[in-house]
Order: structure tokens, then C-alpha cells, then sequence
């Protein structure tokens, strides 16, 4: 089955068109004890708290200082609006505009940074989002639901075909209301990329730190720990 969607979900549209000469970073695929985040499905009836602006999310990412040394913030990439094709995965297509462009979920109010470390090909990128703790918790489900009921698929970028691997992980041993994790492994031409993916949802917060799995294990906490 093809379908075509805008890009497919959480920004992995960036990491298939620029997919390093060889990554096989999976130092992710050990985990302490998930944690019992996922309690349930929150009430927007039962729990309101304000949403956060744009600006206000903004001020909450990491930077460079948070890091450490070695990192160097990215320029914003230009907005892709080029089709991907995705093979194998009917999921995929319920999505629909829920990932929007550029790969990331539509909730209205959003920042993030993209870092590279120390010259090489590995990457974290941090997004933040803010909606009603409900919208929040079923956007973000059902998109890593999606994504994680096709253990195999293909996408098809600029012409070039590409083998999408994604695995559930158990959820890290961290705060907030609710947690999603997943490693996705992309192979084209004989080179793979790993990219892991965290979601953590606290109250009407939506942080996703994504990239090379140990800096994705390495910076987790500090972003959801970092002063708010």
C-alpha cells in the first residue's frame, strides 16, 4: 500500500535527507526500569493549566551553556514542503494533518533547537509544545502509536528509497505525567542512522528530545528538569 503524506511525523523527514555517511549509535537499547508515567488518560474537566505562549517555550530550551562544551547550535532549517511516500505503513497515513508540516505535531503553541556535537554527525534537537493536557496526551499518542505498530516500512525522499525500522522502548526513569520512547533505524544505500525519540508530557508541557541516543539519555533529565 503507498500513501502519501505531507512528511511523516516528529521531524524524521530532516533525518532521512540528511542521513550521515555511517551512524550505528544504539548505546539506547539499554534502559533503566520504566517508570509507571503512564497512569492515564488526563481530564481537561478535572485539570486546566494555562498553556504556554510561543515566546514563554522559547525561553525553557536548552542552549549551549546547558549542554556543555562541544555543541553548536544548528540554523533553522527552511520549511520542507515536499512529499514523502511512505510505503508498508497505512498507519502512517491516519495521520494525516495532525504531523503538519515539517514533520512535527500541530499544537499551537511550540519552540525548538536543533545541536550538533563535537563536529561529528551525531544531533539532539529539543521541541516544546503547549496545549490542554488532553490534546497534548492524545496527540502525542497517537502519533507514536502510529509509527510504532509498523516495525518495518519504507519511505521514499527526493526519489531516494529509504528502510524504516522503529521499536517501542520502555519509558526512561524520569518525571512528568506520561512518557512515550521509540528508536527508529533508517537505511539507504548501505548506510544506516539511528535516531531515538523521548516524549514527556507534564501538566500542558510536551517536551520531545530527539537524536543520537546517548546524548538523547545524556541531556533527557536536564531538559525536563531545567528551570521552568
Amino acid at each position: 500500500m503507498r500513501v502519501r503524506v505531507a512528511t511523516t511525523a516528529l521531524g524524521i523527514t530532516a533525518a532521512l535527507l540528511a542521513l550521515p555517511a555511517c551512524s550505528t549509535d544504539t548505546t539506547g537499547a539499554k534502559h533503566r526500569p520504566p517508570s509507571a508515567a503512564r497512569t492515564g488518560k488526563p481530564s481537561d474537566a478535572v485539570q486546566k493549566p494555562a498553556a504556554l505562549s510561543s515566546a514563554a517555550l522559547e525561553t525553557r530550551l536548552l542552549d549551549q551553556s546547558d549542554l556543555g562544551s562541544g555543541y553548536l547550535l544548528k540554523p533553522e532549517r527552511p520549511s520542507q514542503h515536499d512529499d514523502v511516500t511512505v510505503i508498508g505503513c497505512p498507519a502512517l497515513s491516519e495521520l494525516g494533518g495532525d504531523a503538519a508540516t515539517g514533520g512535527t505535531p500541530a499544537f499551537p503553541h511550540k519552540a525548538k533547537s536543533d545541536f550538533t556535537y563535537g563536529g561529528s554527525s551525531s544531533e539532539i534537537s529539543e521541541e516544546l509544545y503547549s496545549d490542554s493536557p488532553k490534546k497534548l496526551s492524545d496527540g502525542i499518542d497517537r502519533i507514536f502509536d502510529a509509527m510504532t505498530g509498523c516495525p518495518t516500512y519504507q519511505v521514499v525522499a527526493g526519489g531516494t528509497p529509504i528502510d524504516v525500522a522503529s521499536q517501542k522502548l520502555p519509558t526512561p526513569h524520569s518525571g512528568g505525567d506520561e512518557q512515550w520512547s521509540q528508536l527508529l533505524t533508517f537505511t539507504a544505500g548501505g548506510r544506516s542512522s539511528v535516531l531515538k525519540q523521548t516524549a514527556i508530557r507534564e501538566g500542558s508541557l510536551l517536551l520531545i528530545v530527539s537524536g543520537s541516543s546517548a546524548l538523547v539519555d545524556r541531556h533527557l533529565d536536564k531538559a525536563l528538569d531545567r528551570p521552568r
